[in-house]
């Protein structure tokens, strides 16, 4: 069926061709993903696709970014909530990563490439430049080393390496892992879900020996 031009602005459609995308990308990857199968997957023709998105990378980058902002948004909230203390923050953003990156498993790759390509633009696109040293989460890791009496507590940002290479690493190196271990995609997301419980414990653990 030939689509007309009002349907070419319908302000749904942009987001029928995302939504669909979303879905492919998760099923067949980005490699093997063609603009032809988004196009079949949200039931319109290609040139339609190709008068919103010029490219099957502008959608995913798209899609991927828009993602990752949603997230940190969530995240943001979480780091500065004053009503939850520092290991309700933990266990939060640790079941915040594992669940995205379950979902998401091409993030950690597009992060990789964005954060070679434009570092800051990266920053300043998902409201991070200045977010995290002035949060909440930050005030409360620097009275969790009062309290141990830590003296090599020198840096959040020791934290936040912790916390991103416990959760965030495992996804990078999912390929490996699985080859090595020769577990199954299922069973290595299991895996990711125990790690809910074990990482909120490892990083008290460190925290309280650094």
């Amino acid at each position: 069926m030939r689509k007309t031009v009002q349907d070419m602005v319908d302000p749904s459609t942009e987001e029928k061709i995302k939504s669909s995308a979303r879905i492919v990308f998760h099923q067949k990857g980005y490699a093997a993903t063609r603009t032809r199968d988004i196009a079949e997957a949200a039931g319109i023709n290609l040139a339609l696709l190709n008068y919103y998105f010029r490219s099957k990378e502008k959608l995913f980058d798209l899609i991927m970014l828009e993602t990752m902002q949603q997230f940190m948004q969530n995240a943001m909230f979480i780091m500065n909530d004053a009503t939850s203390v520092l290991d309700q923050k933990i266990q939060l953003l640790v079941n915040n990563y594992i669940d995205l990156l379950i979902a998401e498993p091409d993030i950690p790759l597009f992060i990789m490439s964005e954060i070679k390509r434009d570092p800051q633009q990266l920053l300043s696109r998902m409201g991070l430049k200045d977010g995290f040293m002035q949060s909440a989460l930050v005030r409360q890791l620097e009275e969790r080393a009062a309290h141990y009496g830590t003296t090599h507590f020198k840096h959040p940002l020791q934290f936040l390496m912790n916390l991103l290479g416990l959760t965030v690493f495992p996804f990078i190196a999912n390929p490996l892992l699985r080859g090595i271990s020769k577990v199954s995609q299922s069973k290595f997301n299991e895996m990711m879900l125990e790690r809910k419980k074990l990482i909120p414990i490892w990083i008290e653990t460190m925290l309280a020996h650094s």
